[in-house]
């Protein structure tokens, strides 16, 4: 079975920056996600990037699709604001009271390759749906969303009441206490940092764990969960990083 996780704890997705990543996380925390070069420039240069290699990367990324040029400003690509959307969806996830119901989805399309089930896979994980067996997927019913309408051609979607303990099933689906446990390396990480680029390390991996973040109920989680308190760290941080309110805040 597979599990709805990120990182080890010991590991925690940190990764070493590079002019593009500096980059995609100022424009990924703007909103709007465009900023003109001059401005790129001086948000920059507290990570160690000079101006000729953010220009040699802002060229790349032009030429691989990441970014979009008009005039002296750069902005996001269609494919980066849908991973935008994902990432806010993420920082402030829109949920409901919780029923007891949950939402199950089960793929019914037949005969897919290896490369088309695993894009499955991704979007049913990215929906914070977890596999309890090949192709069976679910969770609690607790988000305010729908799921996506071209589901339809690959599966057939139903609310489910599972009998025995919610509890028992959730620490099967999920690692609660791995995530917990990367969580908390993660804002210790961002806490003991000095320097801008280990903060900004930092931050980046925090954002990527809580794509990860079940979004349980209260009641199905633990109660020292960490999951608010990182958000809420990420927000205070991009407050500071881009000059706006974090999606969190």
């Amino acid at each position: 079975m597979r599990m709805n996780v990120s990182a080890e704890p010991g590991e925690a997705g940190l990764r070493p920056l590079s002019a593009r990543s500096v980059v995609l996380s100022l424009l990924l925390g703007a909103h709007p996600p465009e900023l003109p070069v001059k401005d790129l420039v001086r948000l920059v240069e507290p990570f160690g990037v000079g101006g000729s290699t953010l220009r040699a990367a802002l060229s790349r990324m032009v030429a691989a699709g990441d970014l979009r040029r008009t005039d002296a400003v750069y902005g996001l690509s269609d494919r980066l604001l849908a991973r935008q959307n994902r990432q806010d969806e993420a920082l402030h996830p829109i949920t409901r009271a919780w029923d007891g119901a949950w939402e199950m989805v089960v793929i019914t399309a037949t005969g897919r390759g290896p490369a088309e089930r695993a894009d499955l896979r991704t979007r049913l994980a990215a929906l914070r749906l977890a596999e309890l067996r090949e192709g069976v997927w679910l969770r609690p019913a607790n988000l305010d969303r729908a799921l996506p309408a071209e589901l339809a051609r690959v599966a057939q979607s139903y609310t489910a009441r599972p009998d025995g303990s919610p509890h028992d099933l959730v620490a099967r689906l999920w690692p609660l206490d791995a995530w917990a446990a990367t969580a908390r390396t993660l804002l210790a990480h961002a806490t003991d940092a000095r320097l801008p680029a280990d903060r900004l390390t930092a931050f980046a991996a925090a954002v990527r764990h809580l794509l990860a973040d079940p979004v349980l109920p209260s009641g199905l989680l633990p109660a020292d969960w960490p999951g608010d308190l990182l958000r809420t760290a990420y927000a205070d941080y991009q407050a500071q990083f881009t000059g706006e309110p974090g999606p969190a805040g």
